[in-house]
């Protein structure tokens, strides 16, 4: 114990190296940029509040859906100048909805306009878009029972031959029992579609539930099924513990088990992020929770066969336990919620952009919980950067999210804080890096090739993999065209593995662009390289 004390404290206070990378610097532009906005509630909503990124009006620039708590949630509609200052404009939308504590976006029709699941306190929403950022309640239309549970967690993924995606939601505590102390865990739920596409079956329940604060679907292993990955938050005591279901095609769901490679892991679960961080094609996942967090990356792959579901944590070895304040003076342990992963610098390696608070005045933790900005060096471990980049907010955060909002090719930044306004901040950083962005796209359902995997082949020969997935973070999601730094590099060698299992041809494409993919078709510069 001593050992490992000394070990975090020496990793806290390691000297720069050599091979630290340039800090990135960050403007916070709130208020001028018309973002205003915040998170309200106590005891419901203590978790949650959640960011939702996509573009609803079809302009190109990532317009933002924040969730409210007991305050109404509400669309922000991007009208930032290309590489200028972040300007928002509040836009009545029909998604002003009460008790909100996330939402994510996908295209459930296929109709190639964003959708938005709304997660509630009470009854959960399908909300069809219909274009110029205005939705219509469509889950009486498409046979969704949203339920009337507390619900903390969404994924979504599409089935082979199934025209409508598979959802998962995860849920917290079971409000009918909120007079004794944090009552009991609810089941989550999966819902699959019809087989013949006119809506959804009856909700699953995927018993046992130990309040999910984030889920997702995942090809962990690369055998072209994704499996449904679970962070739970609490429950411990009643045999509660992390979790990862088999969602096969026409089987119902079940755990995985011990005797296959499983193992038991209990933390106070909050997020997901998920990225191939060392380059070897397998995602390494990032977990946070109260005081450390956790990074795993797989034991062992075998030359030949699928991996075991068998994980091993180098987060202090990477430098990213970050299980306290490293600025304000606070000392004791943080809380991390909403987690994710993109290169902030555009050096080619990806950084991690962490949301922290305390729950809610608990006195054995941090009050003054500086958000996390982790830059990743070239050996792999990280270098905290949030005091010096701009970004060190010690309000009380939430949901987040890392997203170029003006097109200059920089990741900016958003932070959805609980009773306290939200926080945006413009990517300020002078860099000759380069990057490129890549729009996925298929004809019928799945627009946005959810389940796709991209490869990017880099100077050194390793190739970058990312699935591209809608679930993880903290009750909010991301859907806009992937973000890759490149470095000094002008051009990017790319592949894609479509969802289908059919493989694309390498191809070089011009940095500093966004190209839209279609399988069988020329890329699309949407926006001109410069």
């Amino acid at each position: 114990m001593r050992r490992a004390l000394l070990l975090l404290a020496l990793a806290a206070a390691a000297p720069a190296r050599a091979q630290d990378p340039a800090i990135p610097s960050f403007a916070e532009e709130t208020a001028p940029a018309g973002f205003t906005h915040a998170f309200t509630g106590e005891w419901e909503f203590m978790v949650g509040g959640g960011i939702a990124v996509f573009d609803c009006n079809g302009d190109t620039r990532p317009d933002i859906f924040a969730a409210g708590g007991t305050a109404p949630a509400a669309l922000f509609v991007n009208d930032s100048a290309p590489a200028g200052p972040l300007a928002f404009t509040p836009t009545p939308s029909g998604l002003e909805e009460t008790s909100v504590s996330g939402a994510y976006p996908l295209d459930i029709d296929g109709d190639g306009i964003l959708d938005l699941a709304l997660l509630r306190v009470g009854q959960d929403r399908l909300m069809r878009g219909l274009g110029d950022c205005r939705f219509e309640d469509a889950s009486a239309a498409w046979g969704f029972d949203g339920l009337d549970l507390w619900s903390t967690a969404f994924a979504a993924t599409w089935e082979q031959g199934a025209s409508l995606p598979t959802l998962a939601i995860g849920t917290y505590i079971d409000r009918a029992q909120e007079a004794f102390p944090w009552g009991n865990c609810t089941p989550n739920h999966l819902y699959r579609p019809k087989t013949d596409g006119s809506g959804y079956d009856a909700p699953l329940p995927l018993t046992p539930g130990f309040c999910a604060l984030s889920i997702l679907f995942t090809d962990w292993d690369r055998q072209g099924t994704p499996d449904l990955r679970v962070s739970n938050d609490r429950e411990y005591y009643k045999g509660g513990q992390e979790q990862l279901w088999h969602v096969e095609p026409g089987q119902p769901p079940r755990l995985f088990t011990e005797a296959e490679g499983w193992q038991r892991l209990r933390i106070w679960g909050m997020g997901i992020a998920q990225e191939d961080l060392n380059f070897d094609g397998f995602p390494e996942f990032f977990l946070t929770s109260m005081a450390d967090n956790k990074l795993q990356t797989l034991a062992e792959i075998p030359p030949q066969g699928a991996p075991l579901p068998r994980y091993r944590d180098i987060a202090l070895k990477s430098g990213v336990t970050a299980h306290r304040p490293y600025t304000g003076g606070d000392l004791r342990p943080s809380t991390a919620w909403h987690a994710q992963f993109g290169d902030v610098n555009n050096d080619g390696l990806p950084d991690l952009y962490v949301v922290k608070g305390n729950v809610w005045a608990m006195p054995d933790f941090a009050e003054d919980d500086p958000n996390n900005l982790l830059l990743q060096r070239p050996d792999g471990t990280f270098l905290e950067s949030g005091d010096r980049s701009g970004v060190a907010s010690m309000a009380q955060g939430r949901g987040g999210a890392l997203v170029d909002l003006n097109a200059d090719g920089l990741l900016d930044m958003i932070a959805l804080n609980r009773n306290e306004p939200a926080q945006i901040w413009r990517n300020t950083t002078a860099s000759p890096a380069n990057w490129i962005a890549l729009d996925l796209s298929l004809p019928g359902p799945n627009r946005n090739a959810i389940g796709a995997w991209i490869e990017l082949r880099r100077p050194d020969g390793r190739i970058h993999s990312r699935e591209v997935q809608v679930g993880g973070g903290h009750v909010g999601g991301i859907l806009v065209p992937q973000h890759f730094g490149l470095g000094p590099a002008t051009s990017a060698e790319i592949r894609i593995l479509w969802p289908d299992g059919t493989a694309g041809d390498w191809q070089t494409l011009a940095a500093n662009a966004v190209w839209r993919l279609e399988p069988g078709r020329a890329p699309v510069a949407v926006t001109a390289p410069n």
